[in-house]
């Protein structure tokens, strides 16, 4: 089983409420509502955007890569934890 599928309702519930912030984004600029109020819904969209693919790369390094919980040698182990760090800093 992929890990996406075992997690699907999880990651499918992000993507309607991205989905919805999308929506709201269309509907601010079709009723020309201010730049700023635009902008600061596009920036909610970009973090929810950024989250989920957070999401997906953490857990693809887990299942592709290396998992940091079950590696034996603490070398790689460290690096996958870093690299995992790394994404989630990149993408905050």
């Amino acid at each position: 089983m992929s890990h996406t599928i075992k997690h699907k309702s999880k990651l499918v519930g992000r993507v309607r409420r991205i989905k919805g912030q999308l929506e709201a984004v269309e509907r601010a600029l079709e009723s020309e509502i201010g730049c700023a109020d635009v902008l600061m819904l596009v920036a909610s969209v970009r973090g929810a955007i950024n989250g989920l693919t957070a999401e997906l790369l953490e857990d693809h390094i887990r299942h592709h890569v290396v998992d940091p919980a079950r590696e034996k040698d603490p070398e790689k182990a460290q690096g996958a934890a870093d690299l995992i760090d790394v994404v989630r800093t990149y993408l905050k």
